[in-house]
């Protein structure tokens, strides 16, 4: 019996694998948006390419750059966030990139929301870059 679910969890380990590969750039956000709101941490990180860039609008230089520098810069977010939400008001898929306009509340513990427009792109099954445009 053992064996059997042994073999069960490794066949759907394997398809869960293949699955993920094969995912579409708007899957792969709304995954890492899922996670997010769920605030499970870990799971969002795990949607984040090793070479990850995030940028602002019109800057030349990322904010941040690399997994491990995105990951210090959320973790305290998160840490600080306990009621983090965001709200997707529109999203389009234009090729490898999703471009999100996202409502968001919680943040940094404050209850005032606001808006931006986040662009991800993504490579394979990870988000490589991200652009904000903020008001």
């Amino acid at each position: 019996m053992q064996v059997k679910l042994t073999i069960v969890a490794l066949l759907m380990g394997i398809a869960f694998t293949s699955n993920a590969q094969n995912s579409s750039p708007d899957s792969i956000v709304q995954l890492s948006l899922d996670a997010y709101n769920n605030h499970d941490f870990e799971l969002f990180m795990s949607y984040f390419h090793e070479d990850i860039e995030m940028f602002n609008l019109n800057e030349c230089e990322p904010y941040t750059s690399g997994k491990e520098a995105v990951n210090a810069l959320y973790k305290d977010y998160f840490e600080a966030s306990p009621n983090l939400h965001s709200t997707i008001v529109n999203r389009m898929v234009f090729g490898n990139k999703v471009v999100d306009y996202e409502h968001i509340t919680g943040a940094r513990g404050d209850d005032a929301p606001f808006e931006l427009i986040f662009m991800y792109e993504v490579a394979g099954d990870k988000i490589i870059r991200t652009t904000a445009i903020r008001k």
